[in-house]
């Protein structure tokens, strides 16, 4: 078994705000490897055998057991037949050499954790206190740390937002090209490429974007990145001034808005209703802004579509005040309802829109690749900073892309994954009415991957947060999109990366959760 200290520790590591959305297993790994690297647990030191761990957490054995796999796996332990888990001498050799001043700030963290662990017991509070930058940071370097950057979910769960479905993924139509790709172009792909991406998979982009979006683009206006917070990024810092004004929808994208921020552009937000963004709101701004953020085509996250009244407004506005308007059209392709509107880069006749898409959400998020459509005049400035971000995105995965739109397997995958979305919407929006009608109002919307859902009055959206998760579950919420102190409560529940009988177990199980939430 292990030490009180030393398993009250372990608990409040676990804790961590940053390591709720992870894992059990995950979570006992995470918090391990800190007690490593914070020396608490220092070389040699024999860590509790897997089944008393276990017993002490009150979880499976398999889950420590994984924990202990991938901190082997690492390097952070050994592990010795017929003696047990131990913290690895190469890593405290390591932590030794760092010097007195990296163990002084060490013996500061962890009487912090003392003293949090006290105040525990006493009764003062069950939150550590909040981890320090180090003071070495610039700041915007502190700025970025105080943010908490952005956590991507890296398993299918239920409800987690901005999963799509991979598991039916054609990977073997995938692999196959990708071997023509490489006989056809091995001289080539093996070296750097061209920043603003290889001219076939531009001049696919074009093509499907003035098809299937109703934009005015040439693959000469493309620029292949490796996602839209990169493109969200680019446009912050060439466009928007240090601590300079920047418009955005609210509520609004979590990850852009983190975005943004992290570019030290101050976020002046401005409001939405059942039309998209307000107009009126938009012509009042006093702030000088140079762009505004939308999402006109499924606004996130409330699922309200821009009118063409107002997308013809909002470019005539931009045009007359010399602003630029940055169209997210993240999700576009999942339409359900109808013909989905056609792009504001395609109705405007004056060239004041960057135009950013993903194929993250309509093909798989570990793709890491998403393209903007640039006014002609941007586009030089845009590949030079990206040039000096990360070079270009690898050749190989680009050629493969422009042959699978090339040879129609991207059109069809999009289509299959309309009607399939189409239905598991169904499923999802019928699973809400029939077991959390009491608890929530789910807003239908009119595509995307995920339904809006708002609490009923008394019921609170970060206890019902905490208890979901302790059935592993994930709730996002949706106060924490708005800007203000004027904020609904709700969760944004995502239903694309789950078939219908696992909608409807995770549904069973969060209302067997939330029947033993008490209201507050």
């Amino acid at each position: 078994m292990v030490k009180t200290f030393e398993l009250d520790t372990l608990k409040m590591r676990m804790g961590d705000a940053q390591l709720a959305r992870l894992d059990l297993h995950q979570r006992i790994q995470r918090a391990l490897r800190a007690l490593i690297l914070d020396g608490a647990l220092g070389a040699g030191v024999k860590l509790p055998a897997t089944r008393g761990l276990a017993l002490s957490l009150g979880v499976a054995r398999d889950t420590v057991e994984n924990a202990y796999v991938q901190l082997h796996r690492d390097g952070y332990i050994v592990r010795r037949e017929g003696s047990g888990s131990y913290v690895s001498d190469t890593v405290g050799a390591v932590l030794r050499g760092a010097g007195a001043r990296v163990r002084s700030r060490r013996g500061v963290r962890a009487g912090q954790g003392v003293r949090a662990i006290q105040a525990v017991r006493a009764g003062q509070g069950g939150n550590a206190a909040p981890l320090k930058a180090s003071p070495g940071l610039s700041r915007r370097g502190t700025t970025i740390f105080d943010s908490g950057g952005v956590t991507d979910q890296q398993a299918v769960k239920a409800f987690a937002t901005g999963l799509p479905e991979t598991r039916t993924f054609p990977v073997d139509v995938w692999q196959r090209l990708q071997r023509q790709v490489l006989k056809a172009h091995r001289d080539s792909v093996l070296l750097h490429g061209d920043p603003q991406g290889a001219e076939p998979l531009r001049r696919a982009i074009a093509a499907y974007l003035n098809l299937e979006r109703g934009a005015r683009v040439s693959a000469d206006q493309i620029l292949v990145l490796s996602s839209t917070r990169q493109a969200l990024s680019l446009c912050a810092q060439l466009l928007v001034d240090a601590d300079g004004p920047l418009l955005m929808e609210n509520p609004g994208y979590f990850g852009a808005r983190k975005a943004f921020e992290a570019a030290q552009a101050r976020i002046v937000p401005i409001d939405v209703d059942a039309d998209g963004i307000r107009m009126d709101l938009l012509r009042q701004d006093p702030s000088g802004a140079s762009c505004v953020y939308v999402t006109p085509s499924h606004q996130y996250p409330t699922g309200a579509i821009l009118s063409l009244e107002r997308r013809l407004m909002l470019t005539r506005w931009a045009h007359e005040n010399r602003r630029w308007i940055i169209e997210d059209d993240y999700d576009s392709e999942f339409h359900y309802d109808g013909p989905p509107t056609a792009c504001v880069q395609g109705v405007d006749q004056f060239d004041r829109t960057l135009y950013l898409g993903t194929f993250s959400k309509t093909l798989f998020p570990g793709l890491r690749m998403g393209y903007m459509a640039l006014p002609l005049e941007l586009v030089d400035a845009f590949a030079r900073a990206r040039s000096i971000m990360d070079g270009h995105t690898p050749q190989v995965l680009q050629l493969t892309l422009a042959r699978f739109m090339e040879d129609g397997h991207y059109n069809a995958h999009v289509r299959a994954m309309r009607k399939l979305y189409a239905s598991r919407r169904a499923c999802m929006l019928d699973a809400i009415g029939r077991h959390l009608a009491d608890i929530v109002t789910a807003i239908r919307p009119p595509g995307g991957l995920q339904v809006p859902c708002l609490l009923q009055p008394g019921w609170s959206e970060s206890q019902t947060i905490r208890q979901a998760a302790e059935a592993g579950i994930v709730l996002p919420g949706i106060s924490r999109l708005y800007a203000g102190a004027d904020r609904l409560e709700g969760w944004l529940l995502g239903y694309a990366s789950l078939a219908e009988h696992e909608i409807e177990a995770a549904m069973l199980r969060l209302r067997h959760v939330l029947a033993r939430t008490p209201l507050r």
